[in-house]
């Protein structure tokens, strides 16, 4: 269980700064940990603002929300902004930056409907980072001063830099790397519109490559740096990984730490599930065969009891190792085996799938799209998960499956390497193997992995241990929160 604030303890004062909150805006992991981490912190009585755009599900899933300050035009040509806000049931306090201009639009927070990044994202985001900084500064129009303040990803990065050189801060700061591959990278001309002064536009500032990063800005003036898992914050300090932020880093590898992300044991826990068929647990894990029945009639695959279904959730890119999967489907099929497959993403990938579900009717499933049921029913009715990403800062998927008893093969990167335990003899007899790790990212080393994954599946008495290995970890969000709050108390108390 997770420690609860210890009694005469005072409680920490942290403002976390997000672009995107489930189950409202969300487009990818951040979202939900904008979502799970403050309502874990406040479950431990700390006093958490969330500060996030008004954008349009926002303001209408809170109509009588509580407008307490005017910003003004507080940078450069940004436009003027109100914050507003709402107490959430989980004890959070949501504060809503409203500026209609910016974020009351018809399309994601950060591209319109085809696809397309909002051209005035540099000073979307501007707004935002300036927001979080005045709120974390002797300039606030609040009453209320935080402790820390939490940035995250690019979107809100540039609090740091503003905190450096306009602001006179209150909080000291901590910026978390959902994903380097996001920088925020903006013209050198932007700068004018910004309110930074141009000594900031240096190697040692906020310049990148002739360019403007808020990213980098955040891992620049940020007095702590977390990524979300302790080898990404590894990966990150190389070259391969680094996205040309790798020499920074790691001259600043002092202050760089990896937290592991949780996952919402309510949201995903096969005992208490309702988007599965049948609950099960580790107690009665055979219930989980329900499952691979109900999934095998949605995506329309064969019966079969002597073959595997291999599922896979993902975005359909070259990160996620989606083309290694392709390359090395038709010599899986061929020794018996079925997928179940829901994602989208690159248009290439997309069409392979479905020929390959048009080539091998009643062996391939596929659904291109998203769909949270059926994103559900392949964790608990797979036998085995597929993970192969060519890097993978956190991961979300393999916690699940190995949740739900649906052992993963995965890349060793990232949080995959955190959180799974290959399969060998010596992490069979210390009771440690949860699934199955490869580290080549090719095809035939995915296919040699997965050539383990069924030899063990073959196996009952050894798979049903693989199973319980990977049921009996708690990655739930009451583990994950305690190194935060450490972190967080370090940070107040010097």
């Amino acid at each position: 269980m997770a420690r609860r604030k210890a009694a005469g303890t005072p409680s920490l004062r942290v403002l976390f700064a997000t672009s995107e909150i489930a189950p409202w805006v969300k487009t990818g992991g951040l979202g939900d940990v904008a979502s799970a981490l403050p309502a874990a912190l406040a479950a431990q009585g700390h006093d958490v603002r969330v500060l996030v755009p008004g954008y349009p599900a926002l303001l209408a899933a809170f109509p009588d929300r509580m407008r307490i300050a005017f910003i003004g035009h507080i940078a450069g040509a940004m436009l003027p902004a109100e914050l507003s806000s709402v107490r959430l049931d989980s004890g959070v306090t949501l504060l809503l930056l409203e500026c209609p201009g910016y974020y009351e639009r018809v399309g994601g927070p950060y591209q319109d409907r085809t696809g397309q990044d909002w051209p005035d994202n540099v000073l979307r985001f501007g707004l935002l980072s300036k927001a979080a900084a005045l709120l974390a500064s002797t300039a606030s129009p609040l009453d209320w001063r935080p402790q820390v303040l939490h940035c995250n990803d690019w979107q809100t990065a540039l609090a740091p830099a503003y905190l450096h050189y306009r602001l006179q801060p209150v909080a000291t700061s901590v910026v978390t790397i959902h994903n380097l591959a996001f920088r925020g990278l903006f013209p050198h001309a932007a700068i004018a519109s910004l309110d930074l002064p141009p000594e900031s536009f240096v190697i040692d500032g906020i310049e990148f490559h002739g360019h403007l990063s808020f990213l980098k800005a955040g891992l620049q003036f940020g007095d702590r740096i977390t990524t979300v898992s302790p080898t990404y914050a590894q990966d990150i300090c190389e070259h391969v990984h680094g996205f040309g932020l790798d020499g920074l880093l790691r001259h600043r590898r002092d202050v760089l730490s990896g937290i592991l992300n949780g996952i919402d044991p309510v949201e995903w826990n096969p005992a208490t599930d309702m988007l599965i068929d049948r609950n099960y647990d580790l107690a009665t894990l055979d219930a989980k065969a329900a499952n691979k029945t109900g999934l095998r009639k949605r995506l329309g695959l064969l019966a079969d009891d002597d073959t595997p279904i291999l599922g896979m959730v993902s975005r359909m890119t070259h990160q996620k190792g989606c083309d290694l999967v392709i390359a090395a489907a038709e010599p899986l099929l061929e020794q018996g085996v079925q997928f179940a497959v829901l994602g989208s993403g690159e248009s290439l990938m997309e069409e392979a799938w479905r020929k390959l579900a048009g080539r091998h009717p009643g062996a391939v499933g596929v659904q291109i799209g998203f769909d949270e049921s059926l994103a559900h029913m392949i964790e608990a009715g797979s036998d085995i998960f597929l993970m192969p990403s060519r890097f993978e800062p956190c991961g979300l998927n393999q916690m699940y499956s190995l949740a739900y008893g649906t052992p993963p093969v995965v890349r060793a990167t990232g949080g995959l390497a955190d959180t799974v335990v290959d399969l060998t003899d010596a992490t069979r007899k210390a009771g440690s193997a949860n699934g199955f790790v490869f580290r080549d990212a090719t095809a035939a080393a995915l296919l040699r992995a997965v050539q383990r994954a069924i030899d063990a599946w073959r196996k009952p008495g050894l798979w049903r241990d693989i199973q319980r290995h990977g049921m009996a970890r708690d990655f739930s969000w009451r583990h994950a929160v305690i190194p935060y709050t450490d972190l967080y108390r370090g940070l107040a108390e010097t």
